[in-house]
């Protein structure tokens, strides 16, 4: 396995690790009935988890 191989192994795992993230922030959010605070077009804006 190469050096490139590996550096795209690594970005993967950290990748689908990130996805796992939002989706368990996302169910809390969901379970909290907590809004999340996003940036949209520049903005700070509230919005509900759906």
């Amino acid at each position: 396995m190469t050096k490139k191989d590996k550096q795209i192994e690594l970005k993967d795992k950290i990748v689908k690790g990130l996805e796992k993230v939002y989706e368990r922030l996302i169910e809390f959010k969901k379970e909290k009935n907590s809004e999340l605070v996003i940036i949209q077009d520049g903005k700070i804006v509230k919005i509900k988890p759906e």
